[in-house]
């Protein structure tokens, strides 16, 4: 099944001294991501360098802002056209199958180190079958364990750190998970995205596993339908990825999102059990 959303996000800046953004707001340009139309309208007008990451797509582009008031205001209508399975039939790729450009999701990064989290993932999720069910499994964990609150956490937490506080937010939620799976050698990669069902709105974490050679969607938080999140970007951890990035001194005004149906239906009537993914399988991946 195919949805069409109109979605967006509004920011507005008070420019201290001369600043360069480096913004990654803009929907990746997936194969899944069908029919984008976008506006985006910077004010007062700027030039802008613009740069697609090869292969996975994430979109940045830069302003050189002078001092003053700036608004920049993203919208666009796309297409999601979400992969699904069954969960039972997703099963772990083994190492010797991991496509070599997707090895580095199995290391630590800044945020995520799962290195130092290796013992514990072990102890907790290493008897339990191998596939997405143990992914899920990790998802119920911190979901059962963790508190999500707002505040409990920055942008200098770790996944360790939100792991002893037990509290955090999407953010942090993705990360524990990357550093369980990554810990248990299932490659793992923080994802930023446009999601439908999340209350309040606002730019949402969720993390992909790789399993059975194509990378799936989870959401520890719960908080938004894994069939309903349009992709942003994807990186080893949250700072690769940001929205907004800026190089000086500003003050930052309140964040606008919006997702809706494009023809105005209501929500879904409930949070899929399915399997999701919005990407393409790799090729040439082998499984367990």
């Amino acid at each position: 099944m195919t949805v069409r959303y109109t979605l967006g996000c509004d920011l507005s800046y008070e420019v201290k001294s001369p600043t360069v953004f480096i913004f990654n707001l803009e929907v990746a340009k997936l194969v899944r991501h069908h029919d984008l139309v976008e506006r985006l309208v910077i004010s007062p007008s700027h030039e802008r360098r613009t740069y697609m990451v090869p292969d996975i797509h994430n979109r940045y582009f830069a302003i050189d802002a002078q001092p003053g008031s700036l608004n920049v205001r993203y919208e666009a209508d796309v297409t999601l056209d979400v992969f699904r399975a069954d969960p039972e039939t997703v099963n772990e790729t083994a190492l010797t199958g991991i496509p070599l450009d997707i090895m580095p999701f199995l290391l630590p990064s800044r945020f995520v180190p799962s290195d130092r989290l290796a013992a514990f993932a072990q102890k907790e999720f290493g008897d339990i079958a191998k596939g997405h069910r143990r992914v899920t499994a990790i998802c119920n964990w911190i979901y059962d364990h963790v508190d999500y609150q707002r505040g409990s956490s920055n942008e200098t937490t770790t996944a360790s750190e939100s792991l002893i506080k037990r509290a955090g937010v999407c953010r942090d939620f993705s990360h524990i998970g990357i550093a369980f799976c990554r810990a248990l050698n299932i490659p793992a990669r923080f994802v930023s995205c446009y999601a439908y069902g999340l209350e309040p709105r606002d730019f949402h974490a969720v993390f992909e596993a790789y399993l059975d050679g194509r990378w799936w969607m989870f959401d520890a938080t719960r908080q938004a339908n894994l069939d309903g999140l349009v992709r942003i970007g994807i990186g080893r951890d949250a700072a690769e990825i940001a929205f907004a990035s800026p190089f000086g001194e500003m003050e930052a005004g309140p964040v606008k999102i919006t997702i809706e149906h494009a023809d105005g239906s209501p929500e879904f009537p409930g949070r899929t059990t399915d399997a999701i993914s919005t990407e393409e399988p790799a090729p040439n991946a082998g499984a367990t």
